[in-house]
């Protein structure tokens, strides 16, 4: 009886951790959004060639305000361009088929 339980027990172990196999597809884009990612990747283009001349610079002859107003600037430009990047990455939110399938059985049972 020991041995019919553990076999089971084993069994269904396999059969949950059995990986699956996924067939990534690509993705056909559109005018539409490929204009727009040409257009953000342009402004952050501007974006880093003006990180690049502030880099230039000679801050030795600059006073404290104006400095102050450049590190500002750096700033704001780095966020920019980050939010760029998060915009045009997708970021989606990625779950698998084991926690998906987890997901169900645990809103079937509290439900």
């Amino acid at each position: 009886m020991k041995k019919l339980t553990l076999g089971l027990m084993t069994g269904c172990m396999l059969l949950l951790c059995n990986p699956t196999l996924l067939k990534a597809e690509t993705e056909t884009t559109t005018a539409a959004t490929t204009v727009t990612a040409t257009v953000a990747s342009a402004e952050v283009v501007k974006m880093e060639l003006r990180l690049n001349e502030i880099k230039a610079m000679d801050m030795k002859t600059m006073n404290s305000a104006e400095k102050k107003e450049l590190r500002k600037e750096v700033r704001a430009i780095k966020t920019d361009i980050k939010a760029n990047n998060a915009a045009n990455s997708g970021g989606g939110v990625y779950i698998s088929v084991g926690a998906a399938i987890l997901i169900v059985l645990l809103l079937i049972l509290l439900l």
